[in-house]
């Protein structure tokens, strides 16, 4: 589907008025706050909306070259945003909680995803957190959040480490890995990965699932919502204090954006599928499993903080206190 129908289906079904006005006249009177405007993202289906939005023209009114690039690993993640060199990225809420605290100038501009963590497996005995006991479990990125979630589930279930034979991995794509080959009966991982696994297991033979929605056992948990925000774009005080007025047209662009991959999944990821170097296909399946949204922090305050209360030892030391 063209950019600009997407544009067009926009302007008259979604956000009419002034904002429609804004996303068909990108390039207003009024100079754009920025002169350049670099998003960084994983190679996770909510960098679609960062790549999307930069793809579609509707970051033209935030400034005058916006550009997304990929960030591979947590630690290279960190460095950019301490040093500066990254002033606005996709990062887990436990992350730019941590940093903050830490010193770093980040704030959570927004929420991006409301839950993609999916535990995948090819046995139909698993279909709960209570299944997961005694099972041999992959689960990659030690100490992040999703891991951290996970664990989390696993002790209010009653599972600890010697109740399960726990691999930790560095990757989702290596815990796949370990599940595809028999390694392991079940792995945690999030969107596009489990999307990955179910495809290539179609490939062998092999009917990899979506076994346990962990969003839906976090609300379980919690006594609250399926709602499990645990990423958004961190914004460092280049732009959040330097640039302030940048922050709302950013909001809208990225609001637009999701509501065109809603809309265009397919069209989104042949868009982005390149730039983040996951399979079309593979990416298209992801996105109405990874809860795609572009939600102001403040309108989910309580879920997120019974999230970092949920995941924090009585210290909160997990995220930096």
């Amino acid at each position: 589907m063209p950019v600009t129908n997407r544009r067009t289906f926009l302007t008259h079904t979604v956000l009419g008025g002034a904002a429609a006005s804004l996303a068909a006249r990108p390039h207003a009177a009024h100079a754009v706050p920025l002169k350049t405007l670099k998003l960084w993202g994983p190679p996770a289906t909510p960098s679609v909306t960062l790549v999307n939005a930069v793809a579609s023209g509707g970051l033209e009114r935030v400034a005058e070259t916006p550009t997304f690039r990929s960030w591979n690993g947590f630690d290279a993640l960190r460095v950019g945003l301490r040093s500066g060199r990254m002033v606005a990225s996709l990062v887990p809420a436990t992350l730019a909680a941590r940093l903050y605290n830490e010193g770093t100038p980040i704030r959570l501009a927004n929420i991006m995803t409301e839950g993609l963590l999916y535990v995948i497996s090819a046995d139909p005995a698993i279909a709960s957190i209570p299944d997961l006991a005694g099972r041999r479990l992959a689960v990659p990125l030690p100490g992040e959040a999703p891991e951290i979630v996970f664990t989390r589930l696993l002790r209010h279930h009653g599972i600890e480490s010697r109740d399960a034979e726990i691999s930790y991995v560095a990757t989702p794509a290596a815990a796949v890995e370990r599940l595809l080959a028999g390694r392991v009966d079940a792995a945690m991982v999030l969107e596009p990965a489990a999307s990955a696994a179910m495809a290539r297991g179609r490939e062998t033979g092999t009917n990899v699932q979506r076994v346990i929605d962990l969003t839906e056992a976090w609300g379980d948990m919690t006594g609250g919502p399926a709602l499990l925000p645990i990423a958004g774009l961190g914004v460092t005080d280049d732009i959040y204090r330097e640039k302030p007025q940048a922050i709302r047209p950013l909001q809208l662009a990225l609001r637009e954006s999701v509501e065109e991959i809603r809309a265009y999944p397919s069209a989104a990821a042949a868009t982005a599928h390149e730039t983040l170097g996951v399979a079309q296909s593979v990416l298209a399946a992801s996105i109405p499993y990874a809860r795609l949204v572009a939600r102001e922090p403040t309108s989910l305050r309580g879920v997120i903080e019974t999230m970092f209360r949920s995941v924090s030892s009585p210290d909160l030391n997990e995220i930096g206190g």
